[in-house]
This record gives structure tokens, C-alpha cells and sequence, in this order.
């Protein structure tokens, strides 16, 4: 699966199993959740980088470009009954620009396209959550580290939907 691009200027290219495209993803890693890991537990590098690297094999991850700058990842999986979201990271640079509700309001218009409802998970610490409630996703279960989550299919499309019946 490819992301559709966002017009005029966001792109998802996808990475591939290139060291180059680990290493990216690792650094846009580091760069936006370091501020929320290297407090509870410091950053040790050789678990992270395993991590990262056991998440990258399991999953589709893509590149976040705006035009020529390369502003972060996500992953975006489609299984059988809903979508998978997440490794949603932003270099901080690139963050509270309006370029992650962009990204998310985007994947979360293809996710009622398809009509499937939309499940992540994040660092229950991380502030990232505020964003994840204002597009209507609400937690479905939580662990001491992660709060897990999940959006319906919009009311829109369930209309549209019953209206095609």
C-alpha cells in the first residue's frame, strides 16, 4: 500500500529494509520521543535501536516529506477490521506547525474511505494525546506505559454508507 499524497506538498515515500531508511526512521525516533523516554528510563541506545529495528521489520513505516525536507515517519497498516496508526513521529522542528494534524486528518480520511476505524497506541506521558481526542479517538485500554486507542469510522461515512444500501 502507498499513502496518497497530501496536496500541494506533503509525500509518504515508503522506506525500505535499507540501512539508510532504519537509520532515518531511528533518528526521527529519537529526535521526537527521546524528550518523553530519556526521563523514566535515559535512552539506552542498543534496546531502542532493537526496538526500532523489530518494529521497522513488522510493519510498513513512510516517510514524512514536505516538500524538500524530510519531516518525519508513520506507519499505516491496513488488517482485516481496522487500520493501524502509529511510529508517528516529527522531527521537533516540524512540530506544532500544523504539518501532524495535516498527516493525521489525512490518514484518518482514507481509514473512512475504506470504512474501517482507526486504532494507535502512545506513551501515556507524551502530550501527543490531546491531538489523538481532538480527531475523535477515545481510549479502549491502557497499560502502565501506553494508552491505546481508537477512532470510528466517521458519522459522514456511516451516512454515506447506509445511503448506498
Amino acid at each position: 500500500m502507498q499513502i496518497p499524497d497530501l496536496k500541494p506538498d506533503i509525500v509518504f515515500p515508503k522506506l525500505e529494509k535499507l540501512p539508510s531508511d532504519i537509520d532515518f526512521a531511528f533518528e526521527a525516533k529519537r529526535a521526537a520521543m527521546g524528550p518523553h523516554i530519556v526521563p523514566r528510563w535515559g535512552w539506552d541506545e542498543s534496546f531502542q535501536r532493537d526496538l526500532h529495528v523489530r518494529r521497522f521489520s513488522e510493519k510498513p513505516f513512510f516517510e514524512i516529506r514536505k516538500g524538500r525536507s524530510r519531516v518525519g515517519t508513520l506507519s499505516f497498516q491496513i488488517v482485516s477490521d481496522h487500520v493501524r496508526f502509529g511510529e508517528f513521529y516529527l522531527f521537533p522542528e516540524f512540530q506544532r506547525l500544523g504539518i501532524g494534524s495535516k498527516v493525521l486528518c489525512h490518514c484518518l480520511s482514507i481509514s473512512d474511505e475504506l470504512e474501517l476505524p482507526v486504532r494507535l497506541e502512545y506513551l501515556q506521558w507524551n502530550p501527543v494525546g490531546t491531538l489523538y481526542q481532538r480527531y475523535g479517538f477515545t481510549e479502549v485500554a491502557r497499560s502502565d506505559i501506553h494508552r491505546f486507542l481508537e477512532r470510528p469510522v466517521t458519522g459522514q461515512q456511516k451516512k454515506h454508507r447506509q445511503n448506498k444500501r
